[in-house]
């Protein structure tokens, strides 16, 4: 027998330690995520004389497997409509969390005299929070369907793509060893442009081809094809210069807009669970205990500048975007830690060599304590406001109440406003298509053409190819929102502003015109003022063409139609309209979800006899079973198992509600565990002649009716019946074959009458 591969046996050390001491924290209640880090102590370098894994680089190329799939994950949770929806709350409140905890990062990292690139690094892992641990804590602490919770996971979609930007930033920075400001602004528009292009190429073509493959689509083959997807993009990523991370989470982002979301990320989730395993085990293998004790007061001061610094800032731009006082002190408080990013910007400065090989089980070892303590930090979040509006002026507090209730108010939006903002969407986004297009094509399909049709052929060939695929671009350039309602309210309204109105569309047209003139005068030799004739008529025919005008409509129409069919979906599923849903929030009203389990003492009772309302102070909206709904029920509606039940409460009577929920099932599954089933049992026996069996048949006998037991057989004369219809005879000497509880089967055998 040969012997076993390097990697397999250290894969067995990684996973057999890694699940033994994550079943230990999970028995103390702990992510699991600190027993992952602990089993890479374990197994790592520094811990009992010497390393149990023999081969590290095999876990590195693992552990990068693990980075791609939870940015995979994380990207199937954003999703570009999540973050057009979210509003200014989360955008204002990531902004403030983002730049002031780089800047307390950075300070931090200089007054410990660790030089620029270590700082900015150290500023850039102490900005994010952690996803995955607010949303195990608000899970196991039952605060998902708070209001708060809603904010809070806002902030964090936001610093999902800011955490995305900043790795590419840091690594331009690490790169170049120097700030260099023009350097950056073009790293940051490449950066948009990658993800505007292939965001809008995936959402027009990736839901097309999985609802047109729909029925070839089960779990395995929807896992594989979303496994390509993740990393063909992961290549397309690196080859444009970015990191495979990006990619990730770029196919995870485009792939959240599909119906198909839920069962990707339910099928991935295995996967990134496996390989997110073996990426926090490898953080934990490079980390030094005896460093840790060395850096001690860098780790203590780091973890209270995390702790004060997310606290404060978080709830400063909360209360900055007009939500109250009680929600931003409740978000502050959850948001009080760091995780999986700081891991991988940690990752990215040891691999690019830019940053000190302390600094990573420093931020490891601050991420552990401050996950450590988010379920307190997220439970002390009422007492510190209670204590803030104790010792808190009273016109500060009226200050606060007003401004929220102020910044709430929903101001008019001025049509030259809607109109301006409209054209710029539509501008930057067909630009940057149409100039990744001509790039796309110059670079990889020009030289093949060119080898098969040298000199000006080539050129006329590919030039006219790439016109075609970029027109329907530039028509929505020019063309949209010209005849919008903003657009003729304007022209009406005013003569003043029909010549703002027709220099927009001239700008618009000249813009056209100039890429044009640019992809002709790349393939072609032509004057520059025969250019500008040419290009002008191409132009002219792009806007009279009705059918470039229809196939521009198509092509809109499919992408809109693609771009929202999981939320369309998601509605007509859902019982509750937003509007309602946004109209019940407005009045610190939210709606949460609850299942009837099968053991619930609920189970077969009318909505009258339990009295919700009476003994918790919720509504129930609807009922939900199966695909029926049933809307405002009435009090003769009863509850029956895996029932879900949509009630409308206050934060406060939700909790109410779930505690008195939670209480019931207990005590019924308690009293369940004390009662003892009757044992079931197969017996046989012989029907003797002077019981009164004899004669009668198996539906006179009452053996099921009244007795409860089940004739599966009769053996007579040497031959078997099997299951016997209810109308089969008894007769003496039949040995048969029964089903049932044990002491009404001995009451049988004994020949008693039933």
């Amino acid at each position: 027998m040969s012997d076993i591969p390097v990697l397999i046996s250290d894969l067995a050390i990684i996973l057999f330690s890694a699940g033994l001491i994550t079943i230990l924290f999970k028995w103390l209640k702990q992510p699991v995520v600190l027993g992952y880090i602990m089993a890479g102590i374990i197994a790592g370098p520094y811990t009992f004389g010497g390393p149990m894994i023999m081969d590290a680089e095999n876990i590195h190329i693992w552990a990068d497997i693990g980075v791609i799939f939870l940015l995979f994950a994380l990207g199937l949770d954003f999703s570009f409509k999540k973050l057009m929806n979210i509003g200014g709350t989360a955008m204002i409140s990531a902004l403030t969390i983002v730049g002031a905890m780089m800047m307390l990062g950075y300070i931090t990292g200089l007054l410990l005299g660790w030089g620029h690139m270590n700082s900015l690094f150290l500023g850039g892992m102490l900005s994010m929070s952690s996803t995955t641990i607010i949303f195990k804590a608000f899970d196991d602490m039952g605060l998902r369907n708070q209001r708060f919770a809603g904010v809070v996971f806002g902030i964090l979609v936001v610093e999902d793509l800011f955490a995305v930007v900043l790795m590419v930033l840091l690594s331009t920075l690490a790169v170049s060893k120097h700030f260099e400001g023009m350097e950056m602004v073009d790293s940051i528009l490449k950066l948009i442009a990658f993800l505007v292009f292939w965001s809008i190429t995936g959402i027009f073509l990736i839901p097309t081809f999985l609802k047109k493959t729909k029925q070839w689509l089960n779990g395995e083959t929807l896992l594989v094809v979303s496994l390509g997807l993740c990393l063909g993009m992961v290549l397309l990523a690196v080859k444009a210069g970015f990191s495979s991370a990006l990619g990730a989470f770029v196919m995870g982002s485009i792939l959240a807009e599909t119906i198909e979301a839920e069962n990707i990320e339910h099928l991935i989730k295995p996967v990134k669970d496996l390989f997110g395993a073996i990426f926090f085990v490898s953080v934990g293998m490079m980390i030094d205990p005896a460093m840790l004790v060395e850096y001690w007061f860098p780790i203590l001061l780091i973890t209270m500048v995390v702790m004060a610094g997310q606290i404060t800032f978080a709830a400063s731009g909360i209360l900055l975007s007009g939500q109250s006082l009680r929600i931003a002190i409740q978000s502050g408080f959850s948001l009080a830690q760091i995780g999986e990013f700081a891991f991988i910007i940690a990752s990215l400065g040891m691999t690019l060599h830019v940053t000190d090989k302390f600094l990573y089980p420093i931020v490891v070892t601050v991420s552990v304590i401050t996950t450590f303590f988010t379920p307190y930090m997220i439970r002390l979040a009422d007492p510190a406001y209670q204590f803030v509006t104790k010792h808190l002026p009273a016109p500060w507090i009226h200050f606060l109440d007003r401004y929220s209730t102020g910044t709430n108010t929903i101001h008019h939006k001025s049509t030259w406003h809607q109109l301006l903002k409209a054209l710029c969407r539509i501008v930057i986004t067909y630009t940057i298509l149409s100039v990744f297009t001509i790039a796309l094509f110059l670079q990889y399909l020009t030289p093949l053409i060119r080898k098969e049709l040298p000199g000006i052929q080539g050129g006329l060939v590919s030039a006219v190819a790439i016109l075609l695929l970029i027109s329907p671009f530039l028509r929505a350039i020019m063309m949209k929102k010209n005849h919008s309602e903003e657009f003729q309210q304007l022209w009406n309204d005013s003569k003043y502003n029909r010549g703002p109105l027709v220099s927009l569309i001239v700008l618009r047209v000249a813009l056209c015109i100039g890429i044009v003139m640019f992809v002709i005068s790349s393939l072609v030799n032509v004057a520059a003022g025969l250019l500008l004739v040419i290009a002008t008529a191409i132009i002219l025919f792009f806007i009279y063409s009705k059918r470039l005008k229809k196939y521009s409509i198509q092509l809109e129409r499919r992408f809109l139609r693609n771009f929202t069919a999981r939320q369309k979906e998601q509605e007509r599923k859902s019982p509750i309209k937003q509007r309602f849903v946004k109209h019940l929030l407005d009045r610190d009203l939210h709606l949460a979800d609850f299942e009837v389990s099968q053991s619930s003492p609920s189970v077969g009772k009318t909505l009258k006899e339990l009295n919700f309302r009476q003994t918790c102070g919720v509504s129930v909206v609807t009922i939900i079973r199966g695909e029926e709904r049933i809307n405002i029920p009435g009090g003769e509606e009863r509850l029956y198992p895996f029932d879900h039940i949509i009630v409308a409460a206050t934060d406060k009577e939700i909790n109410v509600f779930r505690e008195f929920v939670e209480n019931r099932v207990e005590k019924r599954k308690h009293e369940l565990e004390q009662q003892r089933p009757p044992e079931v049992s197969l017996e046989q026996f012989t029907i003797e002649a002077d019981t009164p069996l004899v004669g009668r048949t198996i539906r006179e006998s009452g053996i099921r009716d009244k007795a409860a037991c089940l004739v599966i057989g009769i053996e007579r004369n040497g031959t078997s019946t099997m299951n016997p219809t209810p109308d089969t005879t008894f007769e003496a000497g039949d040995v048969v074959w029964i089903v049932g509880e044990k002491d009404k089967l001995l009451h049988l055998a004994a020949g008693e009458t039933i």
